[in-house]
């Protein structure tokens, strides 16, 4: 299966808006509700303001132009003035605060995302793509800090811009507002029949653009396999045809919008020619004055134009709905692995004493790759757990790592059920290093020192020199300062596995995993990190994955794992006196060696 037919995990929503989700969005928004109220007030006097200029026109008119008057036109015109300044102030003070509200709403988003994602579980990850993340924390937070700031401040300004043309009018002729106002039950029924198809076209789009993220990431993070393998041009073809149906889904969204904003453009229109036809047959009647058919004529179009931008609003309310489903839907994940409550407090420190007992685990629950699992490891042990991939030995170390849980039975750590203390008591006590180590963008001390924040460079340098890393990084130009790139591409695979020893070995764990951490280098460095580890290890519970036997020879204990159980166990001389199947694969090895 190629990378871009991979299906992402993504939720099934209702059809309908949820209101709810609306409010959470607006929970997020509340440290800037004092630039939302100012929004809010300045739009309303934009409204006040808007209300008033058609109400002048017809003063003007009936006042001082058909009577051909000029006692005080002078302070109507002075009136006038101030009413131009007082909309150039709320323009002004409605673009400064609604900008703040949208960079600080997008801020927030992405701060409280990044957040949850450090509390989310393995689980989580195992079933999402990267770009899956990205499209949410990046585009969607995005679109969600535009809506809030801009367009649902708009839907204020026109909801209450309506409500006070709708009085004025009332007011001058109950009986022409009533006439101008007989085309919105039909532009309701149009809103509610097209809400339901945008909303859905847009949930189409978003869930498109984050395949479309996930695809670029990973072409860009493996462009050598690609190179490697000369897969550009099937890469590109798999990548046009996700962008075509993208391409179809956007055009079929941006139709279904532009078909309703032409509605909502005729219906305004029908409602501006009844105005004009009952009112203009009043004025030759002598039943309504000029001044008043003036302000009608200026009332309705500007009625409708409110109703155009709330048509508009509600176009990118379905798409904004959809981003918002997809952010709150990230940051309401709950973590399948929790505190209890009421863990807080002093805990004894992590001796390392491991007993699984009865324990079963699966990933997939038709799939069990522990079953009934029975272990006992004494605290300051030296495990190996050697096999075929895929008989469970990383699973075996996920699960003492508290990575996972067992789905049966349960894990004890110090003579007591892990569940029963709190995350932090055992992962602070954890130090892994993995076969394809991940360094950060920064230098090496840096990297080193992420073990243990608060190291100082003398600890930094003695954990270095702990694992046999001192050597070469005192030879690269910068030494310590030197930069690794990102994921520490700037040095080679060894050299990024000793620093990540390095950095696993300063927090002075408790619990040490070394997982395959020597498949992947050369002699040298793998002969530089057995002297380490020999060193290292001792008194310390250790677990070590290995599929090279050479490396586990001086281990405690043994343990042969097959198919989820226990084959064989002791330590290299008993196992090889059995001549069982670890003496197998061990001579297997030495004699493909």
């Amino acid at each position: 299966m190629s990378k871009l037919d991979h299906e992402l995990q993504e939720e099934v929503y209702e059809e309908k808006i949820d209101i709810g989700l609306w409010r959470q969005i607006l929970h997020l928004a509340r440290p800037y509700r004092r630039y939302i109220l100012l929004c809010i007030l300045s739009t309303v006097g934009l409204a006040v303001g808007d209300a008033l200029f058609p109400y002048m026109t017809k003063v003007a008119l009936d006042r001082y132009v058909i009577p051909q008057n000029t006692a005080g036109l002078g302070w109507f015109a002075a009136g006038f003035g101030l009413l131009v300044v007082f909309q150039s102030i709320n323009i002004y003070l409605f673009i400064a605060n609604a900008g703040r509200v949208e960079s600080g709403l997008t801020y927030t988003i992405r701060n409280e995302g990044f957040t949850h994602l450090q509390r989310l579980s393995f689980s989580f990850y195992d079933k999402r793509a990267s770009g899956w993340l990205l499209a949410r924390l990046t585009s969607d937070a995005n679109r969600l800090g535009e809506i809030v700031s801009w367009s649902i401040i708009d839907l204020l300004w026109g909801a209450a811009a309506m409500a006070l043309y709708a009085a004025v009018m009332f007011t001058l002729n109950w009986r022409l507002a009533l006439l101008t106002m007989i085309v919105l039950p039909p532009l309701a029924v149009a809103s509610v029949y097209f809400q339901k198809r945008i909303l859905r076209a847009y949930r189409t789009v978003r869930r498109l653009n984050s395949r479309i993220t996930g695809a670029f990431n990973e072409d860009i993070m493996g462009a050598t396999t690609t190179k490697i393998l000369s897969r550009e041009e099937k890469n590109l073809e798999e990548f046009q045809q996700l962008t075509m149906g993208h391409r179809a889904a956007s055009i079929r969204a941006a139709t279904l919008s532009a078909l309703f904003m032409p509605i909502v453009l005729v219906l305004s229109s029908v409602g501006t020619a009844l105005t004009l036809w009952r009112g203009g047959t009043g004025v030759v009647a002598g039943t309504i004055s000029y001044g008043v058919l003036a302000a009608f004529i200026s009332y309705t179009v500007q009625f409708f134009e409110p109703v155009r931008e709330i048509a508009r609003i509600f176009a990118e309310l379905q798409m904004a709905h959809a981003s918002a489903e997809r952010v709150m839907g990230l940051l309401n994940t709950v973590p399948d692995i929790q505190d209890r409550p009421g863990l807080q407090g002093q805990w004894p420190k992590l001796r390392g004493a491991i007993r699984f007992e009865n324990v079963s685990f699966a990933y997939n629950p038709q799939e069990p790759v522990l079953t009934n699992f029975d272990l006992d490891i004494e605290a300051g042990q030296t495990v190996a757990l050697v096999g075929e991939t895929g008989s469970g030995k990383s699973t075996i170390v996920n699960l003492v790592c508290r990575f996972y849980e067992p789905t049966a039975g349960r894990i004890l750590i110090d003579g007591v059920d892990y569940r029963e203390r709190p995350l932090a008591w055992l992962q602070s006590s954890l130090g892994c290093v993995l076969q394809n180590p991940h360094l950060f963008s920064g230098t090496i001390k840096e990297n080193i020192r992420y073990g243990k924040l608060s190291a100082s460079d003398e600890e930094v340098e003695r954990a270095a020199k702990l694992v046999n890393a001192h050597d070469f990084i005192v030879r690269l130009p910068k030494g310590y300062d030197t930069e690794v790139g990102e994921g520490g591409g700037l040095l080679s695979t060894g050299q990024k596995q000793l620093i990540s020893f390095a950095r696993a070995i300063l927090a002075d764990p408790a619990i040490f995993i070394l997982d395959e951490a020597t498949s992947s280098i050369d002699t040298e460095t793998e002969q530089l990190i057995q002297e380490a580890i020999e060193t290292v290890l001792e008194g310390r519970t250790s677990f070590i994955i290995a599929h090279r036997l050479s490396t586990v020879r001086f281990a405690d204990l043994i343990l042969v794992i097959r198919d989820g159980k226990v084959q064989e166990r002791g330590n290299h001389e008993e196992l090889m006196k059995a001549r069982g199947y670890y003496y197998q694969l061990y001579t297997n090895q030495f004699v493909e060696g």
